[in-house]
């Protein structure tokens, strides 16, 4: 998939259909930096679909405007009509700002974790080192690093 301007995208070699396509987990790869700090480009996460959303949570939905583009959000406030979502970083824009409410069933997935790769170039042993301590983390409301979040 192109990496649109804004709006963080995954990669998804297998497309969904139905309720999930019987997969409750899948892995997917994240593109763009509107939910930096708490993901990055090319982080890898690991999404439960059909999980229950709670404020706070990180969830892949489909783009209200562009339903074949599968975005990384935070789940912030439940509100009439589906859920109001904020992307971490709030220079990227690509979120409820943008584009108000998302509907309830274009909510697919709940983040569970986040795998970071190594960097090619980080070979120092003090470098591989910080990178296995911070590699594979889980993704929750209670973990998040957003200051926006926080402050709402």
């Amino acid at each position: 998939m192109r990496e649109v301007p804004e709006v963080p995208e995954l990669t998804d070699d297998q497309p969904r259909r139905g309720p999930a396509a019987r997969v409750p987990f899948q892995v997917v790869e994240v593109t763009g930096p509107s939910m930096v700090p708490t993901l990055h480009h090319g982080d890898w996460l690991l999404v439960q679909y059909g999980a229950q959303v709670r404020p706070g949570d990180v969830v892949i939905l489909r783009h209200p405007f562009q339903q074949d583009l599968l975005v990384v959000k935070r789940a912030v406030e439940r509100r009439a009509g589906g859920w109001w979502v904020l992307g971490d970083n709030r220079f990227a824009g690509g979120d409820s700002t943008d584009y108000g409410t998302v509907p309830e069933e274009l909510v697919l997935a709940r983040v569970r974790a986040r795998y970071r790769p190594l960097a090619k170039d980080q070979r120092s042993v003090l470098g591989v080192a910080g990178w296995a301590v911070s590699a594979l983390r889980p993704v929750s409301a209670a973990r998040s690093v957003s200051r926006r979040f926080r402050a709402r």
